[in-house]
């Protein structure tokens, strides 16, 4: 599937060189071109594109004001950023207005393709100068008290969701932990609520994503 790009800067001869990059592709295709926010706003409601490349500095709103306006209007469409700042809060104001990535337009002809295929399949795509950033934060979060984020299961939870991957049944794991049958079932009933999975099977590849057992 080709994926459709809106293309948003106000300098026309960047918008170029970007699109030459794109275009080269098989599977990207810049459908359209704007030179500020407001117009890529517009032009992204009428055409629907599955992507949206915005530069940050942009007359009329900026690309973090379109990007922010974009997410509200067009929950599905992509956002990548395209920028010359190399700056710490433009990069978390990004990711905050919904962006999927923040790309460098110093590097754009190594980055971009493979920033878009990343956005496109939902994965974060960050510039090494970003991934720094954001240790750098949580750590300073972390030294705050608040850096680390919730677990989204006990560990008690965590500790049955291992035994039931290794494919013990409800009272092996029970005679094991020194608990009734009745309290595993109700710990396996809330670890499949609470990762919204379906049976044991789905249960074990979370298990094996999340480091608990080796595949």
């Amino acid at each position: 599937m080709t994926v459709r790009i809106l293309l948003a800067d106000d300098h026309a001869l960047v918008r170029r060189g970007v699109r030459m990059i794109l275009d080269n592709e098989p599977d990207l295709e810049v459908i359209g071109e704007a030179g500020d926010g407001a117009e890529a706003i517009s032009k992204a409601r009428k055409d629907q594109p599955d992507l949206a490349i915005l530069d940050i500095a942009m007359p009329r709103l900026t690309g973090l004001q379109a990007a922010r306006e974009l997410s509200r209007l067009l929950p599905d469409l992509r956002i990548l950023i395209l920028t010359m700042y190399d700056n710490e809060q433009y990069f978390f104001e990004a990711l905050k207005a919904g962006a999927s990535g923040y790309v460098l337009k110093s590097v754009a002809d190594r980055d971009l393709v493979e920033a878009c295929r990343s956005a496109m399949r939902g994965e974060p795509f960050l510039y090494p100068g970003a991934v720094n950033s954001l240790i750098r934060n949580y750590l300073d979060r972390a030294k705050e008290g608040n850096g680390f984020p919730a677990k989204a299961i006990t560990d008690r939870e965590e500790e049955i969701l291992k035994l039931v991957a290794e494919g013990h049944s409800s009272k092996e794991i029970a005679d094991m932990l020194v608990i009734s049958v009745k309290t595993v079932e109700r710990h396996r009933a809330n670890l499949l609520q609470k990762l919204g999975l379906k049976d044991r099977l789905e249960l074990t590849r979370y298990a094996i994503r999340a480091g608990l057992i080796e595949p």
